[in-house]
C-alpha cells in the first residue's frame, strides 16, 4: 500500500517587494495657537472717553483706537507755547545786548561788574528758554497721551470702557490682538532635547477645524526643562493673512527629528515580536515554490505606522505584510502584491 506524502498547506498573504526609500522620523506633539502680540490698551491720561472704536475694528500700527477729552490739555499746550515765544524773545534780546556790549567791555568803556551782569542776564534768559521748551514738550506729551494708539497691527477683540466714562491713568480700554501673524506653542519631551533646533522643519495639521496642513520651521527652542512635565517649549510662526486660524486653536504638530535616506521600511504590523526579538516572514522562491521563511530582523526608528529595518533584509526581497500571523516556516503561500 502506497502512503501519500503529507500535503503542504497554502496560505493567502499580501506582500511587498522592498525598495530603498526615504524615511522621516517625526515627533508628534499637541500645540496651541497663540498671538505673539496681544495687548490690553490702557488710558495714560485722566479724562472723559470721547471716542471709542467698535468691536472687531482693525488698525494699522499707530492708528487711533480711542480718544480722551483733551480740552484742558489743549489750553495748557497753547499757554506753554505762548510762554515759549515770550522767553525766546527775552533770550534773543539778552543775546543781542550781550554781543553789542562785549566790544565796549573790551575797550574798558563799561565796567567788569556791568558786563558780568549782562552775562548773568543772558544765562538766566537761556535757562528760562530751556525750561519753556521743556514745558511745551511736556504739554504736547500730555496731549499725545489722550490718544490711545495701536502699538501694532491688530483687531479689537474686547472692549472694557465705553464713551462717556471718566478714566484714570491705567484704566483698561480695549484688547488689541494681532491675528495676521500667529504662532504655535508646544511642549517637547526632554528626551528629544538634542534633536530639536531652531530651523527644524515642522508640519502643522488642524484636523478639528477643516484647515489644511501648514509647513513651517521652529523659530524658538526653550532652554529650560519644565520641572512638572519634563518638557521644553518650542514655537512655530504661522502666516494667517486669510484669517482662518484663531488663537487657542489646538493643532497636531509633527516635528522632523531626522531624515534617513535609502532605508528598508515596513509597516509596523508586519513585524512579529516575541521574547527572542523581532522577525518577519519573507517569501522564498529558491525551491521553485513560494514558501514562507521566517527572518530575524533588527528594527530602528518608527513613525506613522512604519518602521525602519536596520538589519536582516535586503532590497528586492518579498516580505509578507498581511497574513504573517497565519503562516509558519515552510508554508506555501499565495501572494498578492501590496504597497508599503
Amino acid at each position: 500500500m502506497q502512503i501519500a506524502a503529507p500535503s503542504v498547506r497554502t496560505v493567502q498573504v499580501e506582500t511587498v517587494v522592498l525598495e530603498p526609500t526615504r524615511f522621516e522620523d517625526m515627533i508628534a506633539l499637541i500645540g496651541v495657537v497663540e498671538s505673539p502680540r496681544d495687548a490690553v490698551l490702557s488710558a495714560q491720561s485722566t479724562g472723559t472717553l470721547i471716542s471709542q472704536s467698535s468691536l472687531g475694528s482693525t488698525f494699522r500700527k499707530g492708528g487711533t483706537v480711542a480718544r480722551i477729552d483733551a480740552t484742558l490739555i489743549l489750553a495748557a499746550v497753547d499757554q506753554a507755547k505762548a510762554n515759549l515765544e515770550s522767553n525766546r524773545a527775552r533770550a534773543g534780546l539778552a543775546e543781542d545786548t550781550y554781543r553789542r556790549q562785549e566790544p565796549l567791555y573790551a575797550d574798558s568803556i563799561i565796567s567788569a561788574l556791568e558786563f558780568e551782569q549782562l552775562r548773568s542776564n543772558l544765562n538766566a534768559a537761556r535757562a528760562d528758554l530751556s525750561q519753556a521748551e521743556a514745558l511745551v514738550t511736556q504739554a504736547e506729551k500730555q496731549l499725545e497721551n489722550t490718544y490711545v494708539r495701536a502699538p501694532f497691527n491688530g483687531r479689537i477683540e474686547e472692549i472694557f470702557a465705553e464713551e462717556g466714562e471718566q478714566l484714570m491713568p491705567g484704566a483698561q480700554i480695549v484688547r488689541l490682538v494681532d491675528i495676521d501673524n500667529l504662532k504655535i506653542r508646544a511642549g517637547v519631551p526632554e528626551r528629544y532635547a538634542i534633536d530639536i533646533h531652531e530651523g527644524t522643519p515642522v508640519t502643522v495639521h488642524f484636523k478639528a477645524y477643516g484647515v489644511g496642513k501648514r509647513k513651517g520651521i521652529i523659530s524658538f527652542v526653550g532652554s529650560v526643562i519644565h520641572p512638572q512635565n519634563r518638557s521644553f517649549v518650542i514655537e512655530v510662526e504661522l502666516d494667517n493673512e486669510e484669517g482662518t486660524l484663531k488663537p487657542e486653536m489646538v493643532a497636531d504638530v509633527l516635528v522632523t527629528r531626522i531624515v534617513l535616506e535609502n532605508q528598508m521600511v515596513l509597516p509596523q504590523t508586519s513585524i512579529l515580536r516575541d521574547e527572542n526579538g523581532s522577525s518577519v516572514y519573507i517569501v522564498d522562491h529558491s525551491s521553485g515554490r513560494a514558501l514562507a521563511s521566517r527572518r530575524v530582523v533588527i528594527v530602528g526608528a518608527s513613525f506613522g505606522g512604519m518602521t525602519v529595518i536596520t538589519s536582516g533584509l535586503e532590497a528586492a526581497e518579498e516580505v509578507i505584510v498581511i497574513g504573517q500571523t497565519n503562516v509558519s516556516d515552510g508554508d506555501a503561500v499565495h501572494t498578492v502584491q501590496g504597497e508599503v
